[in-house]
């Protein structure tokens, strides 16, 4: 079954150096999704050091809840931020939500 729309939370304003949580979650889907997030269309990668392009963010993305923890927000991480839920019959994405720094 494929997914249907998830529900992203993003929080609207997070203070500089402050921890920011980001949800996604959907429950139609069958198999049981997978989420990834992006900000600006940009995919995010699971590992936040590996990644080139957010290499001074500090996140966790975990693709089998859909969290995406910041430990500490700076400047960079503001942007439109969206997620997608994938399974083997498809995929759905939410609407993306702004995030201010």
């Amino acid at each position: 079954v494929k997914p249907m729309t998830p529900r992203c939370s993003v929080p609207k304003a997070v203070p500089v150096g402050k921890s920011a949580s980001l949800h996604c979650h959907e429950n139609e889907g069958f198999p049981k999704s997978t989420y990834s997030w992006y900000r600006n269309s940009e995919p995010l990668s699971p590992d936040s050091k590996s990644s080139t392009k957010s290499h001074n963010s500090s996140y966790t993305l975990n693709p089998a809840t859909g969290t995406l923890v910041f430990h500490a927000v700076h400047k960079g991480d503001t942007g439109r931020y969206y997620c997608i839920a994938t399974n083997e019959a498809g995929f759905a994405k939410c609407e993306e939500q702004e995030m201010e720094v």
